[in-house]
């Protein structure tokens, strides 16, 4: 009974330090989405200028995850998982996301029966504006509105921003 109860203690002691896992350089949350700032970039096999170049992004504002971090570099993912590590001069916290399903619909609020202003084409590059529990609100050049979170990827599923 004593372990089973030590157990219950430890894991809600623990839990809380693992979801806010800090970067060892910079401080900020782990994992956590940045943006490319650059029209290219190259992501290295390891944190240095003589690591070999494993994979080239080539599309400015793509979203990325920083997965680690090791002096002016970091380790930086795609949504399909490929990725390096950067130089953090290349990337960027303003945020973008990438839309995932064809055809997403941009509502005037964050509501599946609100009117559609616009549609998005899957593979298209937006800049995140606010989001709610389910919704964030995306600008794609002159078109913005509301989408459904699990049609982007460049964002938490529990993130809420104003």
């Amino acid at each position: 009974m004593r372990k089973a109860a030590a157990l219950f203690l430890c894991a809600l002691l623990c839990l809380p330090a693992a979801a806010e896992e800090r970067g060892k350089v910079t401080n900020l949350p782990m994992p956590r989405f940045v943006s490319l700032k650059a029209d290219e970039g190259n992501a290295r096999r390891g944190p240095s200028l003589s690591h070999r170049i494993d994979w080239v992004f080539t599309r400015r504002n793509m979203p990325l995850v920083v997965t680690g971090e090791h002096g002016h570099w970091r380790r930086v993912e795609d949504r399909d998982g490929q990725g390096g590590w950067m130089h953090y001069s290349l990337l960027s916290g303003v945020r973008h996301v990438i839309v995932e399903d064809d055809l997403v619909a941009l509502r005037i609020k964050p509501d599946p029966t609100a009117q559609i202003d616009a549609r998005a084409e899957a593979g298209v590059i937006a800049r995140l504006g606010a989001c709610t529990l389910d919704w964030c609100r995306i600008v794609a050049g002159s078109s913005k509105g509301w989408v459904a979170k699990t049609s982007i990827w460049g964002v938490a599923p529990e993130e809420i921003r104003d």
